[in-house]
């Protein structure tokens, strides 16, 4: 093995460790978030998608967390006993429901990420643009990898 070859490795190691370390303590953040208003982590991420996307059918909603089909109804449900969305009709197709996010619940979330985002724009002033965008790409390229994970595993 060449040295930028062993060093390649070692880099690739290194990355799949911190990438656990990343992971473990973005489940944890994104759990600790959930729970301040009384959702767990795949409620709070669901929020997350409709946020992103807006309104979402649950065959969507299934899609997109890899739950079953009753496991999001009653994903949906719960999520509007808590009044962050209600289900509305579809403007297209009558016989379907979109699930519609309540905004200005969902803003009781926003005060939690505030202080994240002010840390994240703080540890991001030592890398040049250049290094951000490669950070980017990286982090699509990984979004991708691990969809396709997801989707392997929720067949």
């Amino acid at each position: 093995m060449t040295e930028a070859e062993t060093r390649r490795a070692a880099a690739l190691e290194r990355l799949m460790t911190v990438g656990r370390q990343h992971s473990a303590v973005t489940v944890m953040f994104h759990s600790a978030v959930a729970a301040k208003q009384g959702l767990n982590a795949t409620e709070e991420k669901t929020l997350d998608f409709l946020q992103r996307r807006g309104p979402l059918t649950a065959k969507e909603l299934a899609g997109l967390t890899g739950l079953a089909p009753a496991s999001v109804t009653g994903l949906v449900d719960r999520l509007a006993a808590k009044g962050f969305v209600r289900r509305v009709e579809h403007p297209t197709d009558k016989r379907r429901v979109l699930v519609e996010l309540n905004e200005e619940k969902l803003a009781e979330l926003a005060v939690f990420f505030q202080d994240w985002a002010r840390d994240i724009v703080a540890a991001c002033e030592e890398f040049d643009a250049g290094e951000l965008e490669t950070v980017n790409r990286f982090l699509t390229v990984m979004t991708e990898a691990q969809r396709r994970a997801t989707a392997r595993l929720t067949g």
